[in-house]
């Protein structure tokens, strides 16, 4: 079996969040962690194999920081018309361990609204027609952008009427490698300034309040597995009352 990586990293250098969303890692060395050592056991470096106590790290992140899943409660406070929306510890595990496909959209120039027809000559090209359940990659251009600073501006839109469709087609899980499932913040905000309509704001998003679903985002590193003939596993941390969870995201297939 082969296992693919499709997450990226935590760290303190990689732009992939606007800069006060950006995660903070303090790196504690083996002689720094010598305290720590002393503290819990009592123990002295002299004591200790080579002088060496712990090593560790400390993180301040959001929880949608680096790749994640979001949970119908963050797109809204109720989903499937009306209950309560489900936060991150409450959504079916089995939604996240699930046959998956890449649709490759990397045609698509940066700002474009994808539609249902979109996906549907993607999927031609394959010969391949959705199941259930089926965890949905969408590889697009963000993925060029990775590691730059317009990394965030950089994305196609997933808005309300393609997320439903997906939805309809019985899909709970769909990815991308861009930071957000909807267009970019900041070529949404110009839209929304030029012509006052609100429906294009995070319309992709708001969609979970009429059925629920969960979106992976900040994906990485699909053009390294195959367009169907994959699993995913994709669970997300249990963050209790959670609007989304961190994942480490992997593709599974035989070698």
């Amino acid at each position: 079996m082969r296992f693919v990586d499709l997450s990226v990293h935590l760290d303190n250098e990689t732009p992939l969040d606007p800069p006060f969303l950006r995660p903070k890692i303090e790196y504690k060395t083996h002689q720094e962690g010598l305290k720590d050592m002393y503290n819990m056991y009592g123990i002295t470096a002299d004591q200790l194999p080579d002088g060496e106590g712990l090593a560790a790290e400390t993180v301040t992140i959001t929880t949608h920081s680096g790749t994640h899943i979001d949970a119908p409660w963050h797109y809204h406070p109720t989903q499937n018309n009306g209950e309560k929306a489900w936060t991150i510890d409450e959504v079916p595990l089995d939604w996240f361990f699930r046959p998956g496909v890449k649709i490759d959209l990397t045609h698509l120039p940066n700002g474009t609204i994808v539609l249902p027809h979109h996906i549907e000559e993607a999927l031609a090209k394959m010969n391949y027609e959705l199941k259930p359940f089926d965890i949905c990659l969408f590889h697009t251009i963000a993925s060029s952008a990775y590691g730059r600073e317009d990394f965030i501006d950089t994305g196609i839109g997933f808005g309300e009427e393609v997320t439903m469709w997906l939805t309809d087609k019985g899909i709970r899980v769909v990815g991308t490698d861009a930071w957000g499932w909807d267009l970019p913040v900041s070529i949404a905000r110009k839209l929304f300034e030029e012509t006052g309509d609100a429906s294009l704001v995070w319309d992709g998003h708001k969609a979970g309040r009429r059925v629920a679903y969960c979106q992976i985002e900040k994906l990485h590193n699909l053009e390294s597995i195959p367009a169907t003939g994959f699993t995913v596993a994709c669970f997300p941390t249990k963050v209790r009352a959670a609007s989304a969870g961190w994942t480490r995201a992997v593709a599974i297939f035989e070698d």
